[in-house]
């Protein structure tokens, strides 16, 4: 994805740009007819009184102007069009291939993460359990996948919990267009952010942030062959998370071993698959008909892990609730190296009142091991 030097300005982004400057609002689309947007409260509204402002002659103009900043053409050869700005993400596409009309996406990608430890508790986004669970997974230097549909929250989630990343520990991001925004969300930490061009593809900036001595690798979504790079880096010790697109946990490793170029040695893959992958977390979206919100929630939560020369999955979570037994020793023993007694305590929350304290409750300090069902 190319990117633009357009200004955030009103002449830039006409009509639209009190919905650019909003910043309770994440995504603005334009269907040929309509204006919609969504906000950060999950609610998608259309826009009404947008429909004779965005004009023939203003999407003409818009879109020139975007064409002419990365240098593309804009027309019935070149009917799909996709731009950035530092925290916007643009995709056109012509009306020669859109029936509908001429239509734009905009999403807003903010250098901020939407929501506190007790916010996501409040609002139901996991339990407490669950946070206090994938918070010491971090801690225990765990490598995560989040996976889940388009605009489940995939990325937000992650930035999420890149915020337990130590701060003594180097991290690196790789991406194409900037989403992370690593550096600006946790001031103050060691970090090297790499971006993807023609020139630097994903395999190959893999391989060199091998060589900056890195501790984490944040990689902003597995989608090819870059997948084997990956799961190399990830087998030397370094730690990370990555995103993609599944609606189940449990078929991430077929997802990841179907993007590899070369399977000729397939066993092998799969092996290294479940010995360096540890954390799938899956996000899902659930919009409420009556009044137009958007739910985001962690779904699943599962570990992977290699057993008796086995490759295993325990699933942890499911619709969006914990399955109380036992964790699997070989990643109960991941906690204890790192001191982690209470794979379950939550130490982060801090700004709910005693009675939400109350309602959600910690498990009881006893119960060392939690978990799910395990599956072959």
């Amino acid at each position: 994805m190319e990117q633009t030097g357009i200004r955030l300005s009103a002449e830039a982004f006409g009509p639209l740009y009190p919905y650019i400057v909003n910043p309770e609002i994440t995504d603005v689309d334009y269907n040929g007819t309509d204006l919609w947007i969504v906000t950060t409260d999950n609610r998608r509204r259309k826009i009404d009184t947008a429909k004779e402002s965005i004009s023939t002659s203003f999407l003409e103009q818009f879109c020139g102007r975007v064409a002419n900043e990365v240098s593309r053409s804009f027309n019935q050869m070149e009917n799909v069009l996709e731009a950035e700005t530092e925290n916007l993400r643009i995709t056109m596409v012509h009306e020669s291939v859109a029936v509908s009309g001429r239509s734009f996406s905009i999403r807003k990608s903010l250098p901020a993460v939407r929501f506190s430890p007790d916010e996501a508790v409040a609002a139901e986004y996991c339990s407490a359990e669950m946070l206090g669970l994938l918070v010491n997974c971090v801690l225990a230097k765990m490598n995560f996948v989040f996976c889940g549909e388009p605009a489940a929250g995939k990325t937000e989630c992650a930035k999420f919990f890149s915020q337990f990343i130590p701060a003594n520990e180097k991290v690196i991001t790789i991406e194409d267009n900037p989403e992370w925004h690593y550096r600006q969300i946790n001031p103050g930490k060691d970090c090297v952010e790499l971006k993807i061009n023609s020139r630097l593809d994903y395999s190959k900036a893999i391989k060199t942030c091998l060589r900056l001595n890195p501790n984490w690798l944040m990689l902003s979504e597995v989608r090819s062959k870059e997948a084997k790079s990956l799961i190399e880096c990830w087998s030397t010790g370094i730690k990370g998370f990555t995103t993609l697109h599944t609606d189940d946990v449990r078929k991430i490793p077929d997802r990841l071993l179907n993007m590899m170029e070369h399977q000729m040695d397939a066993e092998r893959l799969v092996n290294d698959i479940y010995s360096y992958v540890d954390v799938g977390i899956l996000l899902r979206k659930k919009e409420n008909l009556k009044d137009g919100t958007i739910r985001r929630y962690i779904d699943q939560i599962c570990f992977f892990y290699r057993k008796k020369m086995d490759n295993r999955i325990a699933l942890i979570a499911k619709d969006g609730v914990l399955q109380q037994a036992a964790l699997p020793e070989e990643i109960v023993d991941r906690f204890y190296r790192e001191g982690i007694m209470q794979p379950m305590e939550c130490k982060i929350l801090g700004r709910l009142s005693d009675s939400k304290k109350k309602e959600y409750r910690l498990g009881n300090k006893e119960k060392e091991r939690w978990g799910g069902n395990e599956t072959e």
